[in-house]
C-alpha cells in the first residue's frame, strides 16, 4: 500500500502557561512555571496534594453559545486550540468541511466537572428532573471529538482514542496513519483534559501524586530528580493539523515539521508501572517506522512525570537504546502533567524547539537521581540544531506511544 508523507501545518495550545502556542513557548524559554496552589483540593477529605496546573483565564465566548451549550471546559480548550491551528495552517472552509479533513482527539474521560454536577442533582432524591438535556454531551467519552466535529462542521472521519496519559500522542499517530494510507488529506489531532480533584485523587490513591510544593508550588514537579515524589496534575489542550505532504504543497501551506515514525504497543507486565523493556521496544519500533538509526536522534522529549518508577524505567530504556549522547528533557517541571493533552502540547513544544534550534531543560532538575543520571539530562537552555526528535508518552494500563519528528 502506498504511504504518503505526513507533515504538520498548524498548531494550537491551551496550557497552564497561557492561551496559545506563543505563550507556551515564551513561558518555556523563560523558565516560567504554570503550577500554583489549587484551593479546590483543600476541601477534599483524605487528599494530600495541594499543587496543580490550571489554565489561566480563557475566552470561552470565542465559541458561539449554540456550540458551547454541549461543551465542558475540556471541549472548549480543544476548540480554542483547534481554531489557532486552523488559522496558522490557513485552511479554508471548503477544505475543512469537504469530507477529506478528519479529526482524532481524545480525553482521559468525559468531563469530570459535568459528571460531578450530574450526580449532585441525581443522588439526593434519586431524580433526573433537574438535569439538563445537554449534560450527557459533556460526559460521554468522545465529548471533545464530537463537540469539535460539530463546531467545525466536519464531515470526514472522526476518531476519539482515549488512553489516559498517552491519549494525545496516540491520536497524533492514528491521524498520521489515516493520512499516510490516503484515507484523509488532513486531520486535526491531539488531546485535551480539564482539572478536577478526582483526577488528582486518582494518582494520590495509587501513591503516584506529588505532595510537595506547599512553600513553593513552582518546585513541586521535578522529573528525573533525586527529590521527585510524583505527578502534579494539570489541564489544557494541544491540537495539531496534519496533512499529506502533497496536499500541503498544493495549497501553498507552510510546513512546520514532518511525522516520520510512530509506534504504539501494550506493556502487559503491570497495570501501573511501566517496564524499561516495553518502553525500549516502543521507541525502537518508532525508529524502525521512521527508517532511521538510533544515532540520528538529536533530542528526546521524555514522558517523565516525576514518579519514582516511571522516570527510572524510561531513563533506563532511553539509555539502553540511544546511549547518553542525545539530550533528554521533560516539560512536566514547567507544566505539570496535562494528562490526555500532554502528548500533544509537548509535541508542539518539541516542534518549536526544532524550529528555534533550542532545547528546553527539565525544570527543577538540580540533582539527577542515580537511576536517571544515565541520561544526557538537559539542565540549562541549550542552542542546538535538531533534525530528528523522539517524543514519548506512556499511560496507566500499559499503553505506550512514541513519535519520531523531523525538522521541516
Amino acid at each position: 500500500m502506498h504511504l504518503q508523507r505526513v507533515v504538520v501545518t498548524g498548531m494550537g495550545a491551551i496550557s497552564p502557561l497561557g492561551n496559545g502556542v506563543k505563550e507556551l513557548w515564551s513561558g518555556l524559554v523563560a523558565g516560567r512555571s504554570g503550577l500554583s496552589r489549587m484551593e479546590g483540593l483543600e476541601g477534599v477529605k483524605g487528599l494530600r496534594p495541594r499543587i496543580a496546573g490550571r489554565v489561566p483565564e480563557f475566552n470561552a465566548k470565542a465559541i458561539p453559545r449554540k456550540a458551547r451549550r454541549t461543551m465542558s471546559n475540556l471541549s472548549i480548550f480543544a476548540a480554542l486550540a483547534a481554531l489557532e491551528a486552523i488559522e496558522q495552517a490557513g485552511l479554508d472552509e471548503a477544505t475543512l468541511t469537504g469530507g477529506r479533513t478528519g479529526l482524532s482527539v481524545g480525553s482521559t474521560t468525559g468531563s469530570s466537572q459535568a459528571l460531578e454536577q450530574f450526580f449532585k442533582l441525581y443522588l439526593p432524591e434519586n431524580s433526573l428532573e433537574a438535569i439538563r438535556g445537554t449534560e450527557f454531551f459533556k460526559i460521554m467519552n468522545h465529548s471533545a471529538a464530537a463537540n469539535l466535529a460539530q463546531f467545525l462542521n466536519l464531515s470526514g472521519r472522526v476518531v476519539a482514542a482515549s488512553a489516559a496519559c498517552s491519549t494525545g500522542c496516540l491520536n497524533i499517530g492514528l491521524a498520521a496513519e489515516a493520512i499516510a494510507i490516503g484515507k484523509q488529506d488532513a486531520m486535526l489531532c491531539g488531546g485535551t483534559d480539564e482539572l478536577h480533584p478526582l483526577t488528582v485523587g486518582t494518582f494520590d490513591i495509587i501513591e503516584a501524586a506529588s505532595i510537595s510544593g506547599s512553600d513553593d508550588p513552582a518546585k513541586a514537579s521535578c522529573p528525573f530528580d533525586a527529590k521527585r515524589d510524583g505527578i502534579v496534575c494539570s489541564e489544557g489542550a494541544g491540537i495539531l493539523l496534519l496533512e499529506s505532504y502533497d496536499h500541503a504543497k498544493a495549497r501553498g501551506a507552510g510546513i512546520l515539521a514532518e511525522i516520520t515514525g510512530f509506534s504504539s504497543l501494550c506493556d502487559s507486565s503491570n497495570m501501573a508501572s511501566p517496564s524499561a523493556e516495553a518502553i525500549n521496544r516502543c521507541m525502537a519500533e518508532a525508529l524502525k517506522d521512521a527508517e532511521i538509526s538510533e544515532s540520528e536522534i538529536d533530542y528526546v522529549n521524555a514522558h517523565a512525570t516525576g514518579t519514582l518508577q516511571g522516570d527510572a524505567s524510561e531513563a533506563q530504556a532511553v539509555a539502553d537504546l540511544l546511549g547518553n549522547t542525545a539530550p533528554v528533557s521533560s516539560l512536566k517541571g514547567h507544566l505539570g502533567h496535562t494528562m490526555a493533552a500532554s502528548g500533544a502540547i509537548e509535541t508542539i513544544a518539541t516542534i518549536r524547539m526544532m524550529q528555534e534550534s533550542t532545547v528546553i531543560p527539565t525544570a527543577n532538575l538540580t540533582s539527577p537521581a542515580a537511576e536517571c543520571a544515565v541520561l544526557n539530562n538537559v539542565l540549562h537552555l541549550q542552542e542546538r540544531p535538531i533534525t530528528y526528535a523522539l517524543k514519548n508518552n506512556f499511560a496507566l494500563g500499559g499503553i505506550n506511544t512514541s513519535l519520531v519528528l523531523r525538522r521541516a
